[in-house]
């Protein structure tokens, strides 16, 4: 029985064209410049999203933990959504290693922050507050497509209170296909933005950093601090091209499958988050164990959590989906 994995996007594996493309690409010391892969997937990417200058690195953490150093000093501040990547799920790194204090604000139900809130918090200039420096943007934000005009707005705001503006787009893509738009229609918007490599768009590991050429150039010295300055990557950097590519358009697939997942879980009596992209929320409170327990039996791998999340990916199939939805249909009667 082959296994249905819906725990991430990231556990994907790298199709066959993908693969040759690593074995065929040229490289060579990164460190010092001279990989010819990774310096293509770095201008291709920040030609693509409208910058000067990007930056491969090994995974979004840091490459958003990058981003926030090179906007930030020691004791400036960033303004983040509490349920963020860059402030939950990525170590507190701005904090530890770059000394920099997070803001963090509640999440509105479509994936925003308030930006009258955001507003209020900015600190006034005075030697008592940390200083006010960044705002942090996630899209998709837990699936949730920001829409153009907030992000107009954001940008707005930033401009009006002397604000850098970075964003998360680890899903960027899948934004872009929900909206039917190109990807730089939303990072038109913002000073720097990450972009998963690995996730939805299926590469084995790295992110790209992009923005001016004077951030991407504190971005490239901060990242050999941090450990992340790598040599032959161009093999890893072909994944990367390949995957921006050829495997973009097909992102769609992955969210008609969520959709699809959701409405068969619905007609079985589950209560489901309405779905934007490519993930499905449901709660499950005590029975997420019993849960992951039962249907690991049959092969699907879930995580255990009371808000439980299945995301669908190049590797699920809408007969997968099948499979899974029957799963839950047979937990509903244990």
């Amino acid at each position: 029985m082959s296994v249905i994995d819906l725990r991430s996007d990231t556990v994907t594996q790298p199709t066959a064209g993908m693969r040759e493309a690593m074995l065929r690409a040229e490289v060579g010391d990164d460190v010092y410049g001279e990989d010819p892969t990774v310096n293509h997937l770095e201008q291709h990417l920040a030609n693509r999203l409208g910058f000067a200058e990007g930056l491969f690195v090994p995974s979004g953490t840091m490459s958003n933990l990058l981003g926030l150093m090179a906007h930030c000093e020691r004791g400036d501040e960033y303004i983040v959504g509490q349920e963020a990547h860059t402030y939950k799920y990525e170590g507190g790194g701005a904090a530890v290693l770059g000394s920099i204090q997070p803001q963090p604000l509640a999440v509105e139900a479509d994936g925003t922050l308030d930006l009258a809130r955001v507003a209020a918090a900015i600190k006034p200039d005075d030697f008592h507050f940390a200083r006010t420096r960044l705002l942090a943007l996630e899209n998709t934000m837990q699936s949730k497509v920001l829409p153009l005009t907030y992000l107009a707005a954001a940008r707005q705001l930033t401009h009006e209170y002397g604000l850098a503006l970075h964003l998360d787009g680890a899903r960027l893509y899948n934004a872009a296909v929900k909206l039917g738009v190109d990807a730089r229609e939303i990072t038109q918007h913002f000073d720097s933005v990450s972009v998963c490599l690995s996730k939805g768009l299926g590469a084995p590991i790295g992110s790209v950093l992009c923005g001016s050429a004077e951030l991407i150039g504190k971005a490239r010295r901060l990242r050999k601090m941090v450990g992340g300055g790598m040599r032959q990557a161009g093999i890893l950097a072909a994944a990367g091209l390949y995957a921006l590519q050829h495997q973009v358009e097909r992102l769609a697939e992955d969210h008609a499958n969520a959709a699809l997942l959701a409405e068969g879980l619905r007609e079985l009596g589950y209560t489901v988050e309405p779905v934007q992209t490519n993930m499905v929320y449901m709660p499950m409170g005590q029975q997420a164990r019993a849960l992951q327990a039962f249907v690991a039996e049959r092969g699907i791998k879930v995580s255990a959590a009371a808000r439980l999340r299945l995301v669908t990916h190049l590797d699920v199939s809408a007969a997968d989906i099948q499979r899974v939805i029957e799963s839950f249909a047979a937990f509903r009667h244990v």
